[in-house]
């Protein structure tokens, strides 16, 4: 909606909606079909250091963090098939395939995103890298984007 100047209709504007609980790009992620393969290409291309390295058998999904400044990439191979990375890499092939933003509070972030009509993938927060609690924006609410929020482990 839009503000009119006969009656006073407003959306939130997205600092109402999140304020300052969004603080960062925490990561972008790449789906990429060997993932050994492309960390030698990003730390010998472009100088990156491998941060850190998993495999979550829940989702599917083989992932190694390289830092970048205060940011990191997210390279994310396929464990299976039927994965959500494996379906993403077999539809569209190897690109970007999230942005991940980080959030001091994700059950904050998601109800504001909730409210706002906003339609979340996990009713709760999952586990994700590195023990950091995450869920995602639904592409269809973020012109085609798939968004990810990120409340980093306590270390």
């Amino acid at each position: 909606m839009y503000t009119r100047h006969d009656t006073a209709v407003t959306t939130p504007t997205p600092a109402q909606v999140l304020g300052p609980v969004v603080t960062a790009i925490d990561h972008v992620g790449f789906a990429v079909p060997d993932v050994d393969e492309a960390i030698a290409f990003y730390t010998r291309t472009f100088g990156l250091t491998l941060v850190h390295e998993e495999s979550n058998e829940e989702q599917g999904v083989r992932e190694a963090m390289l830092a970048i400044g205060d940011s990191q990439i997210q390279l994310l191979g396929a464990l299976r098939p039927d994965s959500a990375i494996g379906k993403f890499l077999d539809k569209r092939g190897p690109g970007i395939q999230q942005v991940a933003f980080r959030v001091t509070d994700i059950t904050v972030a998601s109800q504001r995103l909730r409210d706002a009509g906003l339609h979340l993938l996990y009713e709760e927060p999952r586990i994700g890298t590195a023990g950091s609690l995450i869920n995602f924006v639904h592409p269809k609410d973020c012109g085609g984007v798939l968004v990810e929020l990120v409340e980093p482990a306590a270390h």
